[in-house]
């Protein structure tokens, strides 16, 4: 059970407004046709009736949870909306805990701190593969051919696409039973590399690639709300 289940991080809606109200605006920036949506979501906040603890990670998705609802926003978009808020709240409140999680077996897709999927893999030393939440930073060891999305093992179902060039280092994980996909990035091959949520929106063209594969990412960087979702014509 993720850490945020057995103690709920203090989350009050004054300490991550202005975080929320300027990632809604970013969300405008990159699709104006969210606005309706978004306005929505803000009238919502306004009245108390969308509160901070309504945009953590839900063990059943957000698809079906108070924030869509309320807003008709598509899950991608609310998605990202939770942890563009929440990151800087969430990572604070855990730090003390990293340390002991450290060499835990979790063994599992979701982090062991807030319960978010995973969104970028690392390989570091040895190769061994260390997932990256974007929720609240996190980070934890995951085997290297089990789907951390759907926990299929084995390579039969595993689709790799290797980067080179300019881009050496990183590849693209899918995953054709469930049709998900990640970024990795090779930490040994490219040692100076940022922190996996810049790493994984600092690389949209790999994004283009997995998606022209058929592949979907569970969580959206900003630049893949570009993309209007097939359920857009619903957000108003």
């Amino acid at each position: 059970m993720p850490l945020a289940a057995e103690a709920p991080p203090p989350l009050e809606p004054d300490q991550v407004e202005d975080l929320l109200g300027a990632a809604m605006e970013a969300v405008a920036a990159v699709d104006p046709r969210r606005g309706p949506a978004l306005q929505r979501l803000a009238g919502a906040w306004d009245a108390r009736a969308i509160t901070p603890e309504m945009l953590l990670p839900r063990r059943e998705g957000v698809e079906e949870g108070p924030v869509v609802t309320a807003s008709g926003l598509d899950a991608s978009t609310v998605t990202f909306l939770a942890y563009a808020t929440l990151r800087p709240v969430l990572d604070a409140w855990f730090e003390p805990a990293r340390a002991h999680f450290a060499d835990a077996a979790w063994g599992r897709g979701v982090c062991p701190f807030c319960g978010a999927p995973a969104g970028f893999v690392d390989v570091v030393e040895g190769g061994h593969r260390r997932l990256a939440c974007h929720f609240c930073g996190g980070a934890w060891a995951f085997a290297k051919l089990r789907c951390p999305l759907c926990g299929v093992e084995g390579t039969k179902d595993l689709h790799r696409l290797q980067a080179e060039g300019d881009d050496a280092g990183y590849a693209i994980v899918g995953c054709r039973a469930c049709r998900a996909y990640l970024k990795e990035l090779d930490r040994r091959e490219r040692w100076n590399g940022g922190p996996p949520v810049l790493e994984d929106w600092a690389s949209p063209h790999l994004d283009v690639a997995a998606r022209r594969e058929g592949f979907l990412k569970p969580v959206p960087a900003l630049l893949d709300l570009a993309r209007i979702p097939s359920s857009a014509s619903e957000m108003w």
